[in-house]
């Protein structure tokens, strides 16, 4: 374990955007992990958890260490008939650890394919896509405290989480570095295909779905037509979260704009944010889907996803996501707010 000064960050952000960390360290196991705790450049800084750089944008360097996570490995822990628990280090890439449960028939996490990102990330956004979300298979997370070194399990009944938020975000965010989690997947096959988009493209391609790893690669390719790839086009996925209201708000909506799209789920009634954004634009009149502004972008095939066309600063798109904000409030009255995290 070393310890870098001034060190550049450019190549460990999907955006790609410039940005330098005060000190830098890659951290390989947990025992090195629990070495840096009693270390004063860990001690005495501000501190950031870097995995996959897929949800960060840099505004500014990080006046900080910052801790890159590889920790690796995947294991299974227990089996029966029915179901199996495995356990994946957090510095796996999430889409790593997926493959490994459908290549194996094991259902839960398939309609996640291809999230970007590592394994530790995935419950501190507490992801979902397609009709799944990680909470529905997640058992534990194990996660050590970054003051006193103590190692912790949260359950999946005290791990507080809601719409693409987790404790961890919020009240525990830079207090805990998480490490593992566990999940528990099924050995029995759990057909999840209430998504419309992934139904309509299995019908569509005539796919008998008899396994995970089928709907795993319908959802790949789904994504492909919709979000770029960051080494092709530098980006950090969907950049806002979807919009939630009630039935009175949405009945109103609808008497001014019946063709607003919206879904039911768990969590209440929700506003595609793409949907929104294409409907607004900037003053010149054309819609904010496949503008540019400098350097930075909207997505020409999806308006949610922000793009850096090369050479942006994370200062440009911060900038150009408070435009679209703003104009979809003026024109909307909703507040769109960003899944990424500003730094």
């Amino acid at each position: 374990m070393k310890i870098l000064k001034n060190y550049d960050l450019t190549k460990l952000n999907t955006f790609g955007v410039p940005a330098r960390a005060k000190y830098f360290v890659e951290i390989v196991s947990e025992q090195e992990l629990e070495g840096l705790f009693g270390l004063p450049e860990f001690l005495e800084n501000k501190k950031m958890i870097l995995g996959g750089g897929s949800n960060v944008l840099f505004t500014k360097d990080f006046d900080g260490i910052v801790i890159l996570n590889k920790l690796k490995g995947t294991e299974i822990l227990s089996e029966d008939s029915e179901s199996v628990t495995i356990r994946s280090m957090s510095g796996e890439i999430w889409h790593e650890l997926v493959l490994f449960a459908v290549n194996r028939g094991y259902w839960g996490i398939e309609n996640l394919s291809s999230i970007p990102g590592s394994v530790g990330a995935a419950p501190v956004q507490n992801i979902g896509a397609y009709g799944a979300d990680l909470k529905d298979v997640l058992l534990h997370i194990e996660a050590f405290d970054v003051n006193s070194g103590e190692k912790k399990i949260f359950t999946n009944d005290n791990y507080k989480k809601g719409y693409r938020e987790s404790i961890f975000k919020n009240e525990f965010k830079e207090k805990y570095f998480i490490s593992a989690v566990a999940l528990r997947l099924s050995k029995v096959a759990k057909k999840n295909l209430k998504y419309r988009s992934l139904s309509e493209y299995v019908e569509k391609n005539k796919i008998d779905v008899g396994n995970p790893l089928e709907i795993s690669k319908a959802v790949t390719e789904i994504r492909k037509e919709k979000l770029p790839d960051p080494k092709v086009i530098s980006n950090a996925g969907s950049f806002f979260k979807n919009i939630i209201i009630n039935q009175s708000k949405l009945d109103k909506m609808l008497k001014i704009y019946p063709n607003m799209p919206h879904f039911k789920d768990e969590f209440g009634i929700k506003i595609p944010s793409g949907w929104l954004i294409e409907q607004c634009g900037p003053a010149d009149g054309t819609s904010w889907k496949g503008k540019r502004v400098g350097n930075a972008g909207v997505y020409e095939n999806h308006a949610l996803v922000l793009v850096n066309h090369g050479g942006a600063t994370g200062q440009e798109i911060a900038n150009l996501a408070e435009q679209i904000i703003s104009s979809v409030y003026q024109k909307f009255g909703f507040k769109l707010v960003p899944e990424v995290n500003f730094i």
